[in-house]
Order: C-alpha cells, then sequence, then structure tokens
C-alpha cells in the first residue's frame, strides 16, 4: 500500500492504528501477531532508543510479518530507516524532518503528520501528507513531549476543516474510543490501551468493534 494508491483502503487501514515500539524483537513480533489478529490495520514502529543497525534490523523483522498480512508498516520520526527496511511510509512530528523531505525520497509512501492546534493543521493541509494526526487527543502517559491535550472539541474543529483522514491518538481506550469516532476521527492510534493489555488480541477486537471493523 501506498499514500498514492486506493484511498479508501487506506483509511480503512487507518481505522484501528497500532504504535508500538520499545520491546525486543520477539516480544514485539507477539505483540503485533496478536495485534493484527485482533483486527489492526496499520502499525507505527516508534523506537527512541535504539541505534540505527538495531532499529532497521526491527523493522525489518517487523516488516515481513506486517507484509504478509496486508498491513502496511509506519516508521516514526526517522526517514533513513523507512527506506533501509522497506517501509511503506514515515510519521513525522511537528520538530522532525520535513514532509517535503520524506516525499524527495521516498515519493509514494504514506506520510503522516502530527498536529496539536488549527494552525498546524492548516500548515499540514498545505503539504503533501495522506493522514494528520491529532494529538494529544486526551492525557496520555506514552509521549512524554506531548503538549496539552486537544480534546473531543479540538477534534471537532480540526475535523469542520480537514478532508483528509484523521488519526486521533493520546490517551484512546476502549472506554472513550467511540466518542472519538463521533466526535469526526477516521481512525484511531493507541499505544498501551494494546500494547499494555494483558490479552492484546482480544484489546485490538474490542477497539476493531467499536471502530466498525469486521473480525479479520
Amino acid at each position: 500500500m501506498s499514500g498514492s494508491g486506493d484511498p479508501g483502503a487506506l483509511r480503512r487501514a487507518l481505522r484501528l492504528y497500532l504504535v508500538a515500539g520499545g520491546l525486543d524483537e520477539a516480544p514485539l513480533l507477539a505483540l503485533v501477531g496478536a495485534a493484527l489478529r485482533g483486527g489492526v490495520g496499520c502499525v507505527q514502529l516508534r523506537e527512541k532508543q535504539l541505534g540505527t543497525r538495531a532499529f532497521i534490523a526491527r523493522a525489518r523483522a517487523l516488516r515481513a510479518l506486517l507484509h504478509a498480512a496486508g498491513v502496511p508498516l509506519i516508521i516514526n520520526d526517522r526517514l533513513d530507516v523507512a527506506l533501509a527496511a522497506g517501509a511503506d511510509g514515515v510519521h513525522v512530528g511537528q520538530d522532525d524532518i520535513e514532509v517535503a523531505e520524506v516525499r524527495r525520497y521516498m515519493p509514494q509512501a504514506i506520510v503522516g503528520l502530527s498536529v496539536g492546534s488549527l494552525v498546524e493543521l492548516d500548515a499540514g493541509l498545505a503539504a503533501r501528507v495522506d493522514y494528520l494526526s491529532p494529538s494529544p487527543l486526551f492525557a496520555t502517559r506514552s509521549k512524554a513531549d506531548a503538549g496539552a491535550p486537544l480534546g473531543l472539541d479540538g477534534l471537532r474543529a480540526m475535523r469542520a476543516r480537514c478532508a483528509l483522514p484523521l488519526v486521533a491518538i493520546g490517551g484512546i481506550e476502549r472506554g472513550n474510543a467511540a466518542a472519538v469516532f463521533a466526535a469526526g476521527a477516521d481512525g484511531i492510534a493507541v499505544v498501551s490501551a494494546i500494547g499494555a493489555a494483558p490479552d492484546p488480541r482480544a484489546a485490538a477486537a474490542e477497539l476493531a468493534a467499536i471502530a466498525g471493523i469486521g473480525a479479520p
């Protein structure tokens, strides 16, 4: 799947989006495999502590698992890792590499951008991105540098001026996921709601049901 492919297929993939990382290879693959069985349609690998070679090796192992399932792999921030691993896309934040640079080297990639305000949203709309990620939606402990929560009203304001897919992230779990979709999100990105669950497959399946995703 690429950013220039079927827009409907991308929206479906983004409906339930897992952000994973910070694990050794075997536990990472086990987590993601369980999440796939539960209905996750897109996976982002976020690694802030790994060296470049180890990051690439982890990404390649994850890519093999995901591509066998027809699920895209997105790399957080690191264009070099995405290129070396043959990933499907890159997700960038406001202080990361610019979207134009990602497009220069990966013109067909899926490119996502985190936005924390309407000003950032408008700038993102002017860039060649495939989806925007309102962040953080609620208070979260999984990202230490997250800004002030947007809340559902902030998400609604973004929805009102944006036709691109919106994938909300930050503090989303089964108790509030339905409200996030009702406020206009096309998808939800989760970390601990699946990654920290005792049964990741069951947690993913619950969120998939809320997202209106049929059993895989």
